[in-house]
């Protein structure tokens, strides 16, 4: 749905770079960390409607821990010393030219 990185290592949505999952996961692991992120989603949304911060917070948490187990946050997954360009508009970024390259229609 969304332009991918030739190197795998982002996905682009209205320009910005977001940091792919960990393709070294294997199936299992990786099904069983997308579910904890939906369920950490669901309880922010949860926790939103109901005004409760404190379990805002524990769910805000579980989300980030869930991405950074999948590989999109925290340390990269890659070892070939190259930066992380994680939230980085695309056209600040080495992937510019190639992101500048493509059909518009499959841009965003």
């Amino acid at each position: 749905m969304h332009p991918t990185t030739p190197d795998g290592r982002y996905f682009v949505v209205k320009g910005q770079l977001w940091r792919c999952s960990n393709p070294a996961l294997d199936a299992d692991t990786r099904d069983h960390l997308v579910a904890q992120l939906m369920a950490a989603r669901r309880a922010v949304k949860t926790s939103k409607a109901s005004g409760a911060s404190a379990e805002l917070a524990k769910a805000r948490a579980a989300v980030n821990d869930a991405k950074v187990a999948l590989g999109e946050r925290g340390p990269v997954w890659w070892a070939d010393g190259s930066p992380d360009y994680n939230r980085r508009q695309v056209a600040n970024t080495p992937y510019a030219q190639w992101y500048a390259c493509l059909e518009p229609v499959k841009r965003d």
